[in-house]
């Protein structure tokens, strides 16, 4: 291995922690003092002879949720320079300091970013480190009790901005379509549509999807919900699993409930060398490819996301690879529809025997906010080292299938004497979305939110000009919620009239 150049960048470290509510150890750590476990974990995990914290010169850190959007509340304070909280848990003080971006694209996203970097020089020790204490802090606020997890820390640091616009249109804002949840449910349903299948039937299709994840989770100790489930489980609708937007029981959807931390190390070769990290700890990047997709609604198909699947394509194409070559797959999967958009582009079958989750997958390891790819990452290398020359795929998505990172590893040499990370050009807009319309469209794809008052019904519509347009039941509307329980409402004609503040009703014509 003494023929690697001494900038090929390696991945020397990785670490994990994580802690359940209640249960014996539980320290109630704030975020900076779970990534700052997870940060020493991956010192250790060199297993190098030298000073890793003193040749840190970069540590970029993923943002919580308390911090990851302009509006986001941190009930019990929050540290002014994340990053440099995070690197004096070790007693490290980098040159540089990234906050980045929102979205769970980030940890892949950086790695490829910061092998870049070190492969042209400008760095020679980088971090990537993130956490989640949001089942902390919402079992306090439900105590009562408090917690102080404010820091001034100081210094300088690169603030990226949340990047959150231009993802959902103004249409889809205007009509319910406003969060994670319904707007997946959204894409769901229209891969269902595409496949004829019916609401149950779907139901156990993504329940086979998941189960062998709950396997994968069980087995994991640093999952949140380590228990295996049957396919039937996952589908079943009960008070525990209950809806909570068609097609989604509770069970196949992101768990955000997570204390987790993840850090991941990134040194040149000839830093390794110099820290004396055995070589058998090193793991190449063969490749990073990061895309974005087009706003929701403007998608050609809402049942794919084409910039996704460019983006695992360009990976393994720079990587010289084909998925056959994938021994270790990590696909994003916060929802069903994001693992099944890459599994029905490659041709995979859910009972793929090599699986499609390193961790347990976000519903059962847990959705650590922004940072689950870190955790992906930081078990793929495990998993490398173990079977040397294998080669790993992790697959990070962000938003609402709108930004999509992938990253290819192997124990194997990579040659960075060309650069072996490719941001693909953004998605252009396929459809006109109108913010307001009057008169009669189609179905397109539905979900339906249950509540008190009858639930929440909204719909993606074509016009018969080909514009899609977004629309909610009226308040109060019982007969069109009841319309739509009745029988599939995706194909059927509706009735659109326009309201105040961008909002569309919709009737059954």
């Amino acid at each position: 291995m003494n023929e690697i150049a001494g900038n090929t960048p390696v991945i020397i470290g990785v670490g994990q922690y994580a802690e359940r509510v209640g249960e014996p150890g539980y320290g109630a750590l704030s975020p900076m003092d779970i990534a700052g476990q997870a940060l020493r974990a991956a010192v250790a995990d060199c297993r190098a002879s030298g000073d890793v914290p003193a040749a840190i010169d970069t540590i970029a850190a993923i943002r919580q949720f308390e911090i990851s959007y302009a509006s986001a509340q941190a009930p019990f304070g929050k540290a002014d320079n994340p990053p440099r909280a995070i690197a004096r848990r070790i007693g490290a003080d980098p040159a540089r300091a990234i906050l980045e971006h929102t979205g769970g694209q980030g940890p892949q996203k950086l790695v490829g970013e910061l092998a870049e970097a070190i492969a042209a020089g400008t760095s020679d020790c980088a971090v990537v480190a993130g956490s989640e204490a949001f089942s902390t802090m919402l079992s306090l606020l439900k105590s009562g009790e408090t917690a102080d997890w404010a820091e001034e820390i100081g210094g300088s640091i690169e603030d990226r901005p949340y990047a959150l616009e231009g993802l959902i249109d103004p249409a889809a804002m205007a009509n319910g379509l406003n969060s994670p949840i319904p707007l997946y449910a959204l894409f769901e349903n229209a891969r269902r549509a595409h496949l004829g299948a019916s609401l149950e039937d779907y139901r156990l299709r993504m329940g086979e999807l998941f189960a062998p994840f709950t396997q994968v989770a069980a087995a994991n100790p640093y999952a949140a919900a380590p228990t295996a489930r049957s396919a039937e489980q996952l589908a079943q609708v009960t008070e525990r699993n209950r809806i909570v937007a068609e097609p989604f029981p509770r069970m196949v959807i992101a768990r955000d409930q997570v204390n987790q931390g993840a850090a991941i190390i990134l040194a040149s070769a000839a830093k390794a060398r110099e820290l004396g990290v055995p070589e058998d700890r090193w793991v190449h990047i063969h490749a990073s490819a990061d895309a974005k997709e087009a706003p929701a609604l403007t998608r050609a198909d809402l049942a794919k996301s084409p910039a996704s699947i460019a983006s695992a394509e360009t990976a393994l194409d720079i990587a010289g690879r084909t998925m056959a070559d994938i021994a270790y797959i990590d696909f994003y999967s916060c929802f069903p529809i994001a693992v099944f958009n890459q599994t029905d582009h490659f041709g995979l079958a859910s009972d793929d025997p090599r699986g499609f989750t390193l961790t347990g997958g976000l519903p059962y390891f847990g959705g650590a906010g922004n940072n689950y790819s870190a955790h992906a990452i930081a078990e793929a290398v495990g998993r490398l080292r173990a079977n040397r020359g294998s080669a790993a795929l992790v697959g990070a998505n962000g938003g609402y299938l709108s930004k999509y990172s992938t990253g290819i590893y192997s124990t194997q040499p990579a040659d960075w004497s060309r650069s072996r990370r490719l941001s693909l050009p953004d998605a252009c807009a396929s459809v006109e979305v109108p913010t307001m319309f009057d008169g009669r469209a189609v179905i397109e794809s539905f979900t339906m939110m249950p509540g008190k008052d009858g639930g929440k019904a909204m719909v993606a519509a074509r016009t018969y000009e080909g514009a899609r347009i977004a629309a909610v039941a009226a308040p109060g509307d019982k007969d069109t919620i009841a319309a739509i329980n009745e029988r599939e409402p995706i194909g059927r004609e509706i009735a659109v009239t326009s309201a105040d503040k961008g909002r569309n009703h919709f009737t059954f014509a």
